[in-house]
């Protein structure tokens, strides 16, 4: 159980990670990346799934498909924080 939770953390802050080199806005530091590679991997899996898109299994499937999710989930909460 805690080396699911283990993976899970840094699975999703290489993902926040990823996400945020390629999308350039402003940084969240480490416990941002995680919450938003988390969070990310949610959005990802579920939006790609709508779509019929599968990134792959595994490991590397699941950093590439929440990389997307994260993605999406900076570029929303830019143009909020844009607005505000």
């Amino acid at each position: 159980m805690q080396d699911g939770v283990i993976i899970t953390l840094i699975l999703g802050a290489v993902a926040g990670w990823l996400g945020s080199q390629i999308y350039k806005g402003s940084g969240l530091g480490l416990l941002g990346n995680i919450v938003v590679g988390i969070i990310g991997g949610f959005i990802g899996y579920w939006g790609l799934g709508k779509l019929g898109v599968s990134l792959g299994t595994g490991y590397l499937g699941y950093i590439l498909t929440a990389a997307v999710g994260a993605i999406v989930l900076l570029v929303i909460i830019n143009m909020v924080s844009r607005r505000n």
